[in-house]
């Protein structure tokens, strides 16, 4: 049979993780999406709590396009942690300036 999931066994182990990643991805900005709401000028503690979701969903998504497309994944462990703690600092940052205002 020629089925999708035929040919997904079929792939490379690492095409296959890369598909799973972009379609993880594209979850998470159907997702996004789905969360930001109507109202941009929504100062509330719920528009607070979608702020936050959405920084959270986003810095998922930077971290998956950096570790997966970008081959940081197999790069030196200083090279992972330096990026990864780069990632939470501009999402935080980010976070704590429109959390502030």
């Amino acid at each position: 049979m020629n089925t999708p999931i035929a040919r997904a066994r079929r792939l490379q182990p690492a095409t296959r993780r890369n598909a799973i990643v972009w379609i993880a991805l594209m979850a998470i900005t159907i997702v996004w999406w789905q969360l930001t709401p109507e109202d941009h000028g929504s100062a509330t503690a719920s528009g607070k709590v979608l702020v936050s979701a959405i920084a959270a969903l986003g810095m998922i998504k930077s971290r998956l396009i950096i570790r997966y497309f970008m081959e940081i994944r197999t790069a030196p462990r200083w090279l992972r942690f330096t990026t990864d703690g780069w990632i939470v600092v501009l999402w935080l940052g980010l976070l704590g300036v429109n959390l502030y205002r």
